[in-house]
């Protein structure tokens, strides 16, 4: 009997079963590197304000404790954006009549509150809560990064659930003493896993990974 098909084809068959897993292996591998891509998390993606307000004049060069502006981040599970009045508390003096300060004024000339923009965004279906972080020793800058560096504020972590994860598996690479948790430039003065591990102890810190933890 006559062959039916080319000897060819059994090679074709096999690049072709082959390809196949590799197109699909590289796909998923793409979707993967895109699900970490700035594009979707909006990491280091500097977010445009109604006011042109910078963290490293107001944070790094005046000083200005971050509980200055977030006034509930010790206390509540939100650290809270500032009313305009806050602001009115220095800018009624200092560059009372710059225009960059325009939305400020008018803000506090008609009781409306200004429109900023979050940058550190979670879904609805994630609690985060902000004082008991806080009262365990985490730092600002394990989150925020060094905001007192930055002109336009960004997202300087993932935020994805991973992060998180890693962060409540291994704790002591965060723990700081509490004293320091609002020194963004703080430094420690012995390897941070040997500080963290006597801290965990000294603040009983047990971080859960269980689902019910951030989705309830």
């Amino acid at each position: 009997m006559a062959q039916i098909f080319h000897r060819s084809t059994n090679t074709l068959s096999r690049v072709s079963i082959f390809g196949a897993l590799f197109a699909v292996g590289g796909l998923l591998w793409l979707l993967i590197i895109i699900n970490r891509s700035g594009y979707v998390t909006m990491q280091g993606v500097a977010r445009t304000q109604p006011v042109q307000f910078s963290h490293k004049h107001h944070v790094g060069e005046l000083g200005i404790d971050c509980r200055y502006c977030h006034t509930s981040v010790e206390v509540s599970a939100v650290a809270s954006v500032p009313p305009t009045k806050t602001c009115i508390n220095c800018h009624a003096q200092i560059w009372a009549q710059s225009e960059y300060l325009e939305p400020v004024r008018r803000s506090w000339a008609t009781n409306e509150s200004i429109f900023w923009v979050k940058v550190n965004d979670l879904p609805d279906f994630v609690y985060f809560n902000h004082s008991a972080h806080v009262t365990k020793g985490v730092g600002c800058v394990s989150c925020h990064g060094r905001v007192d560096k930055m002109n336009q504020l960004y997202q300087a972590t993932s935020l994805q659930m991973e992060w998180c994860l890693d962060c409540h598996r291994h704790p002591e690479q965060h723990v700081r003493p509490r004293e320091q948790v609002f020194n963004l430039a703080w430094e420690p003065s012995k390897p941070q896993e040997e500080l963290g591990r006597e801290l965990l102890k000294a603040y009983d810190v047990h971080p859960r990974t269980d689902c019910s933890t951030c989705h309830r």
